[in-house]
């Protein structure tokens, strides 16, 4: 992997930490379009030039660092709600358990039995921190739009994964990652609008009130 991927990969566990810090929405989403961006960048670098490379590469950019962000916007204009008042646990206490985390998946990436090849690359750890990220965003935060983010930043977390795979499958682990989005990012739309429709809100706590 060249110096210019690994620079990527920590921009990366850097928009973690704004993702985790954040209560305006639109700086979230903006931050998940760029990492996003960042990903999509990240094939053409780490494996041999090729068309077919460039083009899922370019699929990759548009849905996730424009597509989708577009989508969010459009949901967060729709519903009014530009902030994440009351999150189940603070921003600090949240930003504070990202950065152990993140260190703590060097160490984790550090310890584990890994190709040659793939010793000390920071694909394993980036990979882990951005996981760890995205369940902390999905599960600390109330509104539907901060959870879709969550999902979105843990997708990537996969994602980064799945580039150890890409001479082995180049064409399954980029297909699969879109598919996964595309149906989380469908579920999670029906969710909002449904929230949205029955309470005037998205705040998922609300949802203990629906009845069968």
């Amino acid at each position: 992997m060249n110096t210019f991927a690994d620079q990527l990969l920590v921009l990366v566990m850097l928009i973690n930490f704004i993702l985790l810090g954040s209560s305006r929405m639109t700086v979230s989403i903006r931050a998940v379009a760029l990492q996003g961006v960042v990903l999509g960048l990240l094939p053409v670098l780490i494996n041999n030039f090729s068309f077919h490379l460039l083009l899922i590469s370019g699929g990759i950019i548009l849905a996730k660092g424009v597509v989708i962000p577009w989508l969010l916007f459009g949901a967060m204009q729709r519903v009014q709600i530009k902030r994440e008042v009351e999150p189940f646990i603070g921003y600090v206490p949240t930003l504070l358990l990202g950065a152990v985390t993140t260190a703590l998946a060097f160490v984790f990436a550090a310890r584990l039995p890994l190709a040659p090849e793939h010793q000390g690359l920071l694909i394993i750890p980036s990979s882990i921190a951005t996981l760890i990220t995205g369940f902390l965003v999905l599960t600390t935060r109330r509104k539907a739009i901060s959870q879709v983010t969550g999902y979105l930043v843990l997708e990537n977390g996969i994602f980064i994964f799945g580039l150890l795979l890409t001479e082995a499958m180049p064409m399954m682990v980029e297909a699969g990652a879109l598919l996964d989005l595309i149906v989380g990012i469908f579920v999670m739309g029906i969710v909002i609008n449904h929230i949205s429709r029955e309470f005037s809100s998205i705040d998922t706590t609300r949802l203990s009130a629906l009845k069968e």
